[in-house]
C-alpha cells in the first residue's frame, strides 16, 4: 500500500513537472514567434509593401507571462506594442497580424479591422453581425487598441467598473453572458513614456477611489522614443511617483507591483497572486515591468542608434528578454539547447508561411482586378483607334506594377475613361469601374454606425399620447419621471456624473432617485470628464446601458478626444465588431455667459461622425430620443436645453413608449414666406420673432431638425423650401459652425439652391465666447429683433 501511494505521488509530480514544462515551452514558442513577427514586419515595411510598423519585440517576455493568468471573460485594453498577448490568448494569429500588417480590407483575412487599423490594433467580437451582444463572459476579450498614447486607459476604467457592478447589483446577476458576478479582471497595458499623459493619471485615480478590478501593465523601456525617462517622469519611475496612491489598511488607493522584463519566472510569481488579487478583492494595480528592451527601436520611422548610447545599445542585448528566458530554461534543465532551437527554427518557418499567406490573399484580388482591367483597356483600345497609344500606355503600366493597389486600378481605369466621350464605347470599362466603386465603398466606407436591426435610424417612432388628465409639469420634473420608470423598468440603466447622485443632479432630473435605486446604479463622480466618457465606453460594450452625464455642454471638451478617436470611430475601425451604446447626457445653450452658454455644436459634428448628436427643444422631446437610442446600438451625446428646465410641459402617458425619429425634422409651425432652420433654445426666440413678423403679414415655417447627427435623412427641408422659396438657418453657435454645417447640406447636397427666390443666410452667435448676464446674452447671441430684421430684409427682397 505503502509503495502504491508513493508511486501515486511519484507520478503526480511528473505529471505536473511536465505540465509546467508544457507551458513554458509554449510560452517561449509564442515569444519566439512574436519576435520573428516583428523582424519580418519592419523588413515588409522597409521593402515598401506595408506603410508604417510600430511592434512589440522587446516585450514578449512579460506579455506571455502576462497572458498566463488572462482568463475567460476577462477584458484587455492596451496599445500597439502588445501583438504577443493577442498571439497568447489566442486572439489573433501571426497570419492576422500581417494581414493588418498590409492593410488588407477583407474582413476574413483581417477580422480585427478589416485594413482599417495600423498593426496591431487587435480587436475581438463583441457583437455579432446583427449587432447582438455575444457571450462574453466564455470568451477572451480584446478591445481595439488605439494609437492616440494613453488612449486606451479612460476604456479600461470602464470595463472594470463593469464588473463592480455585476458584482454588487443584484438585478444584474441574470445575465450570466455578461458576467460571472464581477470576477473579470481587465488587463490595460500602456508604455512608460506615456503614463505622463492625463489619462492615466486620472484614470488611477478613479480606479483607486472607486475599487475596480484594474490591472495596468506599464511597459519600461526607458524611453519615450528618444526622451529619457528622467525627462518625463517625477523620480525616474513611475512606481516611485505612485506611491502616494498605495492602498494601506483602511485606506482605498492601488497596489504597486515592481518586476523586471527578463525576469520570467519572477513576473509568473507576481502576475499569479496579484491578478488573483485583484479578482478576488476588486482592488486595482499598477505592475511597473522595468528593464524592457527594443532590439529595433521605435518605429520603423527611425533608428534608436541615433539616441542611445553604445553602452545602452550592449546592455539591451544582453538583457533580451527572449535570451534571458532561454538561459533560464536551460540552467533550470527543462529542454535542452538544440530543442530549443528547434523550436526557434520552426517559429521563422510558421512566421515566414503565415506572412507568405497573408500577401497572397491580399493581392490576389487585386491582380484579378488588374487582369480584368487590363482586358477591357485592351478592347477599349481596339474601339478608339484613335487613342488607342494612349490607352495601351495606361494598360502597360497598370500590367507593369508589381505591387498594384486598388486605387491603381481605379486611377488607370479612370485615366483611360477621359480619353473618350463616346457612352457606347464607354459602356463596358465604365460599368466595370462602377462595380469596383461600390466594391471599394463597401470595403472602406462602411460601419460608421449600426447598419443592421441596431441601428437606431430603424426604431420606428411614436408619437407622445396625452388626454385631459395629462399633468403639467416643470421640465426638470418631466424627466424625473421619466428616468423614474426608466430605472424602474431596465436594470441594465445605470447613470453618474458630477452631482448626479446625492443631489439629483444640478436641475434635479435625477432627484431621489439614487435613494430609490441604490448608488450602485445612480451615483456620483468627481470632476474627471474624461474618465466619465471612458467609464461609460467600457460599460456600454459589456453590454449595459449607461448614461453618463457631463455637467455642462462646454466641459465636454475634457472628454472630446475619448468621445472622438475612441468612442465616435469605434464602430468604424472594427468594421462592426464592436459597440459602444454610450447615451452621454448634457446641457447647454442660453445661461450665464463664457462658461455656461457654449452651443460648440460645429465642433461636435466635425469631431463626432460615428456618435449621434441629438439637441431637443424641450425634456419631453429629450424622454422621447433617450428611448429612441435605448432601443438601438449606436452611441449618442444629449444636449438638453439649460433655460428650458422650470418651464412647463405636458407629461405623455407613454413615457417609456414614446419615441422621436432620429433625422426627421418635425415642423412646429407652419408658413408660406420664408422657412427658418434650427434647434434646441434657439427655436423659442424664433418663435417670439415669428410672432411679430406676423402682424407684419410675415407667415414663418419653423422647422426643428432635432438632430445634427443625422440630419434631415429623408430631405423634409426642402420640401418646406419648395413652399416659400426662402430660407434661413439660425442657431447659437459660431460663423461658420453648425449653421452653415445644415446650410451645407440643404443647399449644396439636397440641392436647395434649386428652389431659392433669395439668397440664403445665416443667423449665429458671434465669434466670440457669449459675455456675462443678459445683456451679455443678447448682444452675443442671435435675438428676436436681429431675426426679424433678417427676415424683413429676405422678404422685401
Amino acid at each position: 500500500m505503502e509503495n502504491l501511494i508513493h508511486s501515486d505521488a511519484i507520478t503526480d509530480e511528473q505529471l505536473s513537472f511536465d505540465s509546467f514544462r508544457e507551458k513554458v515551452l509554449t510560452d517561449y514558442k509564442i515569444a519566439c514567434e512574436s519576435r520573428e513577427a516583428s523582424l519580418l514586419g519592419r523588413k515588409e515595411v522597409l521593402t515598401g509593401k506595408a506603410k508604417f510598423g510600430i511592434f512589440g519585440d522587446g516585450k514578449e517576455v512579460p506579455q506571455v507571462a502576462l497572458s498566463r493568468f488572462f482568463k475567460p471573460g476577462d477584458f484587455y485594453s492596451g496599445y500597439y506594442r502588445d501583438q504577443t498577448i493577442a498571439f497568447a490568448t489566442g486572439g489573433a494569429t501571426v497570419q492576422e497580424f500581417f494581414a493588418q500588417l498590409y492593410a488588407d480590407p477583407d474582413r476574413n483575412n483581417d477580422p480585427h479591422s478589416g485594413g482599417r487599423q495600423m498593426n496591431s490594433h487587435f480587436a475581438t467580437a463583441f457583437v455579432d453581425d446583427n449587432g447582438e451582444i455575444l457571450d462574453l463572459i466564455n470568451r477572451k476579450n480584446l478591445a481595439a487598441g488605439m494609437a492616440p498614447t494613453a488612449g486606451q486607459m479612460p476604456k479600461a476604467l470602464g470595463f472594470a467598473l463593469a464588473s463592480k457592478s455585476f458584482r454588487e447589483i443584484d438585478q444584474l446577476h441574470q445575465f450570466t453572458n455578461l458576467s460571472n458576478k464581477g470576477n473579470e479582471v481587465c488587463f490595460c497595458t500602456i508604455g512608460d513614456a506615456s503614463t505622463s499623459e492625463g489619462h492615466f493619471w486620472e484614470t488611477v485615480n478613479a480606479a483607486g477611489v472607486q475599487q475596480v478590478p484594474l490591472a495596468i501593465f506599464v511597459w519600461d523601456d526607458g524611453y519615450g522614443i528618444s526622451v529619457p525617462t528622467k525627462y518625463q517622469t517625477t523620480k525616474g519611475s513611475i512606481s516611485e511617483a505612485l506611491k502616494g496612491f498605495q492602498k494601506k489598511n483602511g485606506s482605498n488607493g492601488i497596489d504597486i507591483y515592481k518586476v523586471k522584463a527578463w525576469d520570467y519566472a519572477g513576473m509568473c510569481e507576481v502576475f499569479e497572486a496579484g491578478i488573483q488579487k485583484i479578482r478576488d478583492t476588486h482592488i486595482p494595480a499598477v505592475f511597473h515591468v522595468e528593464e524592457v528592451t527594443q532590439p529595433q527601436g521605435h518605429s520603423t520611422s527611425g533608428s534608436h542608434e541615433r539616441y542611445k548610447s553604445n553602452e545602452r545599445l550592449a546592455w539591451e542585448k544582453e538583457w533580451d528578454c527572449l535570451k534571458k528566458m532561454k538561459e533560464w530554461i536551460i540552467e533550470n534543465a527543462l529542454v535542452s539547447e538544440e530543442e530549443l532551437s528547434e523550436i526557434e527554427l520552426k517559429a521563422k518557418e510558421y512566421v515566414k508561411q503565415s506572412k507568405i499567406n497573408a500577401w497572397e490573399n491580399y493581392i490576389m484580388p487585386i491582380k484579378q482586378q488588374v487582369i480584368k482591367a487590363v482586358a477591357l483597356l485592351k478592347d477599349f483600345a481596339t474601339s478608339l483607334p484613335d487613342q488607342a497609344n494612349a490607352i495601351n500606355t495606361i494598360s502597360s503600366v497598370l500590367s507593369a506594377h508589381r505591387e498594384p493597389g486598388r486605387k491603381d486600378v481605379m486611377k488607370s481605369i479612370h485615366n483611360a475613361l477621359l480619353l473618350s466621350t463616346d457612352k457606347k464605347k464607354n459602356q463596358p470599362l465604365q460599368e466595370y469601374y462602377n462595380e469596383l466603386l461600390a466594391l471599394n465603398k463597401s470595403l472602406y466606407n462602411t460601419y460608421l454606425l449600426n447598419e443592421n436591426a441596431k441601428s437606431a435610424l430603424r426604431v420606428k417612432e411614436a408619437k407622445p399620447n396625452f388626454d385631459d388628465h395629462s399633468q403639467v409639469l416643470n421640465g426638470y420634473e418631466v424627466l424625473n419621471k421619466y428616468f423614474d420608470a426608466l430605472f424602474g423598468n431596465n436594470p441594465k440603466v445605470l447613470a453618474f456624473g458630477e452631482d448626479l447622485g446625492n443631489i439629483g443632479d444640478v436641475n434635479q432630473g435625477f432627484a431621489g432617485l439614487q435613494a430609490k435605486y441604490g448608488e450602485k446604479r445612480i451615483f456620483d463622480t468627481g470632476i474627471r470628464e474624461l474618465t466619465i466618457i471612458g467609464q461609460g465606453i467600457g460599460m456600454a460594450m459589456r453590454g449595459l446601458r449607461p448614461i453618463a452625464e457631463i455637467q455642462y455642454l462646454d466641459y465636454v471638451l475634457y472628454g472630446l478626444q475619448p468621445l472622438s478617436d475612441d468612442l465616435a470611430s469605434m464602430h468604424y475601425r472594427t468594421a462592426g465588431k464592436q459597440s459602444a451604446p454610450l447615451i452621454v447626457r448634457t446641457r447647454g445653450h442660453r445661461l450665464e455667459g463664457i462658461w455656461h452658454s457654449g452651443s460648440p455644436m460645429g465642433m461636435l459634428v466635425n469631431s463626432l461622425r460615428g456618435i449621434h448628436v441629438c439637441v431637443p427643444r424641450n425634456m419631453v422631446q429629450a424622454a422621447g430620443m433617450y428611448n429612441t437610442l435605448l432601443q438601438s446600438s449606436d452611441p449618442a451625446i444629449v444636449i438638453e436645453s439649460l433655460n428650458g428646465y422650470r418651464l412647463k410641459e405636458k407629461l405623455p402617458n407613454n413615457l417609456l413608449e414614446y419615441r422621436v425619429p432620429l433625422g426627421v425634422p418635425e415642423i412646429i409651425r407652419e408658413g408660406s414666406d420664408i422657412t427658418i432652420v434650427s434647434y434646441g433654445s434657439t427655436l423659442r426666440i424664433i418663435q417670439e420673432a415669428a410672432d411679430i413678423l406676423a402682424t407684419h403679414n410675415i407667415h414663418c415655417e419653423i422647422v426643428d431638425v432635432q438632430t445634427l447627427l443625422p440630419f434631415d435623412v429623408n430631405g423634409s427641408i426642402i420640401e418646406s423650401l419648395k413652399k416659400t422659396n426662402r430660407i434661413v438657418f439660425i442657431d447659437e453657435d459660431v460663423p461658420g459652425g453648425a449653421a452653415a454645417y445644415m446650410f451645407n447640406i440643404v443647399m449644396e447636397k439636397q440641392g436647395g439652391y434649386k428652389w431659392l427666390d433669395v439668397a440664403p443666410r445665416t443667423v449665429t452667435a458671434k465669434a466670440h465666447r457669449p459675455a456675462y448676464a443678459s445683456d451679455g446674452d443678447y448682444f452675443s447671441k442671435p435675438n428676436v429683433e436681429e431675426i426679424v430684421d433678417v427676415v424683413l430684409e429676405m422678404v422685401r427682397e
